[in-house]
């Protein structure tokens, strides 16, 4: 009797990342140590702007158990921290010194190293260095007019514009034009683990090692070594575990320029760790926008054009990321809607306030919300329901693949398959719209402040174009999958091990998979932009299947049966029809061994690299409905009930579909009624700690519903995947905004986030009075 294959895709299998973390055996960066290490300390700029004209070190040196103090003469050599995707002239004189140069632009910026034996030392030396500073007013707002940058420049490094038809003639003709002045505020990714790094210099084999890596260990190898005029093959990152990476992590800081340099000229390791004081004001900020945006609508309420003026707050200097934020935001501001005709211009301004970079779905976030304010206010003011607009809106299946003369991350925007008005038919039914509808009618005429709230958005995932995988059948018969993916915690090791296990016949169980360490495999893609389950794990079944047939190559020889004839099941090789004899795929791993003289011609070992490349993107897609409830004595908002709809294509591992979903929510939460980086007229950060940050806890998660669709499986990759990391988050800032603006009468009056509760108090006053 033939035993039956056993299916590892689309199934909720236990994680195989967690027996570590649960068991204490986890390696963070905190863990990591080498004999004889030095620990570093930054001295940090307390000015938001002004005249760096000098720097006493004196007393610091002289501190018992310190080895060296570093200002930026100390490392002139060092270029400017470059852009991950290379050099660009434009926007080159607006990187980010390692050490600052004559001038300091932002509380926080590093302007002195202390390397010393034990950290409490470096910590002590850090405060005896005496900092001469000539303060000088600061930018805080990017919507005010632009001002001096340096000599010939201006804190407007670039304009970015995309669109496309023509807007001044179609807003000329409209029958209706709808404006709004929409603003997100300043927030980021908080890692329950803060940044960390190691350097280590092996002189024996002359490599530079930096451990602590996160997200795109190759990506920042690469970006190290133009930097340090050294070749790749001298660097190599080892990514450990991760307490959370959210676009924050992973990114290349002056810090990890620091330890490494260090770790050559003072041959010795040398290791950081950031404090939360420090997270909150030099890692990466987020998200801050204000946009003047305009919709022409004909007599039905169907868009005939957009028009976008935005400001985006980019903080002191452009970081690894350049432009892509803004980028992103002008090239998916339209969403899952027809839109004859659009225009948008983005002004990427500097301020003296922390640089900013991505935050989990970046650019979508924030458009989603100014996008979906927007329909709202259409529908308020030409009379129709909130689910009309949209639904009149939608693109069609049948319009699919739907390509838009606009750009995302450097890729053409097309959208590969989706079923938006299927979904949100299935979403209202799921949510009882209607039913909630009449009963939020009944309990505002009793006096309550309830509203409902809807969101439709497009994500995007698997940015290629290349990503490559290794699949190694041991003799043992344990299969390895070596990738250059990252884990942040997303469940990236049990998704790949499903994939390899299911084509090769396999348990997942006896997969192990190799991943962040560019010593292991020579190019990879990391974690980011949604897209290492749709890359990577595509590459992996390329890989697999490659594997599979010389495996049924050499069983056929070996067993003396046609190899269409043979199939795998539990790592074991025998007839399709269950007679005759059977091999385990350790012994053909055996017979495959180079010095094997039953190999034949055939290549040694069971193992192949796979590459999967992709054209686009893939688009998957959502909806998002919550019912608010407002307590009118303090403005605090309750989340009474949510659902997540989203369509993800095929899920390998549903149960992980699930959790990034809910744990997405939980983050845009935070920045739709929580969470913001505030700045007082000297640029001085007011959210330094966790206490004057607010985050949401257990106690303000409400229950989300979750509805995960597999309708709209991808036309661009084998396994038919679509991304799933940033779905979650996307349109939370959106929906929320649109239920606590139906509770205060649906008057178009939540324009910005976060909504605090002193905000909500002040409408309700103003109303009251």
């Amino acid at each position: 009797m033939t035993a039956k294959p056993t299916n590892w895709i689309g199934v909720s299998v236990e994680r195989l990342e967690d027996r570590p973390l649960l068991t204490g055996q986890g390696r963070f960066a905190g863990d990591i140590g080498f004999p004889h290490q030095l620990h570093m300390r930054i001295v940090r700029s307390p000015y938001a702007h002004g005249k760096l004209s000098g720097i006493d070190t004196s007393e610091a040196r002289k501190l018992r158990g310190v080895v060296a103090v570093w200002t930026v003469e100390d490392i002139d050599d060092l270029p400017p921290i470059d852009f991950r995707e290379g050099p660009n002239e434009k926007l080159a004189p607006f990187r980010q010194p390692v050490l600052a140069k004559g001038v300091v632009r932002y509380v926080g910026e590093p302007v002195a190293a202390i390397f010393a034996t034990d950290p409490y030392v470096a910590e002590d030396a850090a405060d005896l260095v005496e900092l001469d500073i000539e303060e000088t007013d600061p930018v805080i707002d990017a919507a005010l007019p632009t001002s001096g940058f340096a000599q010939g420049l201006t804190t407007e490094p670039t304009i970015c514009t995309q669109g496309y038809g023509d807007v001044a003639i179609t807003f000329k003709d409209a029958a209706h034009v709808i404006e709004m002045d929409l603003s997100i505020g300043r927030h980021s990714g908080v890692p329950l683990e803060t940044r960390g790094a190691i350097g280590r210099y092996d002189a024996a084999r002359d490599v530079l090692e930096l451990h602590g890596a996160a997200k795109v260990p190759h990506k920042n190898r690469e970006s190290l070594a133009r930097m340090l005029s050294r070749g790749t093959a001298g660097i190599h990152l080892y990514e450990g575990h991760t307490g959370g990476g959210f676009g924050i992590r992973g990114e290349i800081y002056p810090e990890d320029i620091l330890v490494l340099v260090a770790a050559m000229r003072l041959r010795r390791p040398v290791k950081w760790l950031e404090d939360r004081r420090e997270h909150m004001i030099a890692a990466n900020h987020s998200r801050q926008q204000r946009h003047r945006i305009r919709a022409a609508v004909d007599k039905d309420g169907r868009l005939v054009g957009i028009d976008d003026d935005f400001f985006h707050d980019q903080g002191a200097y452009i970081r690894t990321h350049g432009t892509r934020v803004a980028d992103t935001a002008c090239g998916i501001l339209p969403g899952p809607y027809r839109l004859p005709h659009f225009r948008v211009s983005a002004h990427f301004r500097l301020t003296n306030k922390t640089p900013a970079a991505t935050y989990r779905s970046p650019g979508r976030y924030e458009t989603n919300f100014v996008r979906e304010r927007l329909m709202d206010q259409i529908a308020r003011q030409l009379g129709l329901s909130r689910i009309e607009v949209r639904r009149r809106n939608l693109i069609a299946p049948e319009e699919m693949p739907y390509a838009r003369p606009l750009v995302a991350l450097g890729d053409e925007v097309v959208f590969d398959s989706g079923r938006y008005e299927e979904l949100l038919d299935k979403a209202l039914a799921r949510f009882e719209w209607d039913e909630l509808e009449v009963a939020v009618k009944k309990r505002r005429a009793a006096g309550e402040f309830v509203g409902l709230g809807l969101a439709m958005y497009v994500e995007k995932s698997g940015l290629g174009p290349t990503d490559g995988a290794r699949v190694n059948v041991h003799t043992n018969g344990e299969v390895e999958v070596i990738t250059g993916g990252a884990s942040m915690g997303q469940g990236f090791e049990t998704v790949i091990a499903q994939v390899a296990a299911q084509t090769l016949g396999v348990d997942y169980r006896n997969v192990r998979v190799i991943h962040g360490r560019t010593d292991r495999i020579e190019y990879g893609i990391g974690a980011h932009a949604t897209r290492a389950t749709v890359m990577t794990a595509n590459a992996t079944l390329v890989a697999a299947e490659k594997v599979r047939a010389k495996a049924l190559d050499m069983a056929a020889q070996l067993l003396q049966a046609d190899a269409a004839n043979l199939t795998i099941v539990d790592g074991v090789v025998s007839r399709t029809d269950g007679s005759g004899a059977s091999i385990d795929l350790g012994q053909l791993a055996h017979h495959l061994r180079p010095v094997s003289p039953t190999r034949g011609e055939r290549e040694p070992s069971l193992a192949s690299d796979g590459w999967f490349t992709t054209d686009h993107m893939t688009y998957p897609y959502g909806a998002q409905f919550a019912l608010v409830k407002i307590d009118p004595g303090t403005g605090g908002v309750t989340i009474e009930k949510m659902l997540i709809a989203f369509d993800v294509g095929r899920a390998i591992n549903p149960m992980l579909v699930r959790g990034q979903l809910v744990g997405g929510f939980a983050q845009g939460l935070g920045g739709a009624l929580f969470e913001e980086f505030q700045y007082d007229e000297r640029g001085q950060p007011l959210s330094v700690t966790l206490a004057d940050y607010l985050m949401p806890t257990a106690h303000e998660m409400p229950v989300v519903d979750v509805m995960m669709l597999e309708d709209a499986p991808s036309e661009t990759n084998p396994l038919g995947i679509k991304g799933a990391g940033e779905g979650g988050i996307a349109a939370v800032g959106a929906v929320i905004a649109s239920a606590v603006d139906d509770a205060l009468g649906n008057q178009g009056l939540i324009t910005q986030i976060p909504i605090t509760p002193q905000a909500i108090k002040a409408i309700l006053d103003k109303r009251k009075a």
